[in-house]
């Protein structure tokens, strides 16, 4: 009796439903590594009609294998994933923090220790054919050119256009032609659970596959640590090392769906990745403007709850009476900043964010989130609740300072 793919498919569905043994819809291959013997289980995903190398037709001809998912991912993808070679000189007060200690005793005649060198390896993949390519800033901090090598081996001087220190994104352009391109997916939609790839140069190693599952969505710069950058964070645990800063995170298909960035000194195999989106919107300012705006407002904010607003009720030297903080749940406004557009939009020390543009408010990153989708200049609709009132407050973001305003 001969049974179709479709009705095998049925049928595995049936067997896992029920809890059968065999894994009728996932198998298990085993990977023995060379050097420590360990052994590893790495999921794959079937796909019709081919399973097995040595699996027979009705013709009793042998049917060829078909790879899995993860390679056809990283197929997709591969040969647009660079490696970023950065070198910066570092200046003797920079290298040498005890000079002027030593100077002290030793005078003139103290040996002047001279520039030095500093190299550093990331990763990067390629958005045009023409050339352009995106990473991370602190990849090629301090450079003006890097080295881009391309996976067949062809070698680009890059140069950088711009960097943004806000979102940890660079742009770089190579000059060629015809070159492979990532493609771009979305991160909109992302579940914990997810399958999650991540390609790159990890530890100097090129060309280097680990695969894991999207662990979280949505992670705030300051639940990452590192408070300073305005990014949502994706959080995976596929395994990124030095080396992988700049590189895509793929999703099943083999679409981009972020850059991995960062890597917490006490994480336990967690790193996270800038969303796609974000990383798109950036670059392209980049590379057209050779810098990008960021909405700012100029105000200090926490998320209220019940026992903080305890602890300040005891707090010393705040900018508002505490008493006029009618909720123990919202975000707050600790301080709003002399001569920022907040300032003059009229938000005080003390309200409380309930909504903007219409969107209901519930945490200081969603604040963050809707001021950073806005366009500077263009007024933001921010309702507060202050001294037990509604009020409406119209704010017209201003480009986010160079000079950062005082903490």
């Amino acid at each position: 009796m001969s049974v179709s793919w479709k009705q095998l498919t049925v049928y595995a569905a049936l067997l896992a439903v029920g809890g059968a043994a065999g894994g009728a819809v996932s198998r298990y291959l085993d990977a023995r590594s060379p050097d420590t013997g360990t052994t590893t289980a790495t999921p794959v995903r079937l796909s019709p009609p081919a399973l097995e190398p040595g699996r027979l037709n009705e013709d009793d001809s042998e049917v060829e294998a078909s790879p899995n998912f993860i390679a056809q991912a990283v197929e997709r993808v591969g040969s647009a994933v660079v490696r970023i070679d950065a070198a910066r000189t570092v200046s003797p007060e920079n290298s040498d923090p005890l000079n002027p200690f030593f100077r002290r005793f030793f005078g003139e005649d103290f040996p002047q220790p001279s520039e030095r060198i500093e190299r550093g390896t990331g990763s990067g993949f390629i958005l045009s054919s023409d050339g352009r390519i995106v990473t991370n800033a602190h990849v090629v901090e301090g450079a003006n050119v890097v080295e881009v090598t391309l996976r067949d081996g062809r070698s680009f001087e890059g140069k950088v256009l711009g960097t943004d220190a806000l979102t940890d994104i660079a742009a770089i352009q190579i000059e060629a032609q015809n070159l492979p391109t990532a493609p771009l997916g979305s991160s909109a939609n992302l579940v914990p659970g997810q399958w999650a790839i991540a390609i790159g140069n990890p530890l100097g190693l090129d060309n280097t596959v680990t695969v894991g599952i999207i662990s979280a969505t949505g992670r705030s710069s300051a639940q990452v640590g590192i408070s300073d950058k305005r990014v949502r964070f994706i959080q995976t645990d596929a395994a990124i090392n030095p080396g992988n800063s700049g590189g895509p995170l793929l999703n099943d298909r083999g679409d981009v769906i972020g850059i991995n960035t960062a890597i917490r000194a006490n994480a336990q195999g967690l790193g996270f990745a800038i969303p796609i989106e974000t990383a798109q919107r950036v670059a392209t300012q980049l590379f057209d403007l050779g810098r990008a705006e960021h909405p700012f407002l100029g105000i200090q904010m926490v998320d209220l709850n019940p026992d903080l607003k305890a602890e300040l009720e005891n707090a010393q030297n705040l900018d508002f009476p505490i008493e006029q903080v009618d909720r123990d749940r919202g975000v707050l406004i600790m301080r709003v900043l002399d001569g920022s557009p907040a300032a003059s939009g009229g938000l005080e020390a003390g309200d409380l964010i309930t909504r903007i543009n219409g969107f209901d408010i519930d945490s200081a990153a969603e604040v963050q989130e809707r001021v950073e989708a806005s366009q500077v200049g263009e007024a933001l609709e921010v309702e507060v609740r202050r001294d037990g009132e509604l009020e409406m407050v119209r704010v017209r973001p201003e480009p986010y300072p160079s000079e950062a305003f005082a903490r």
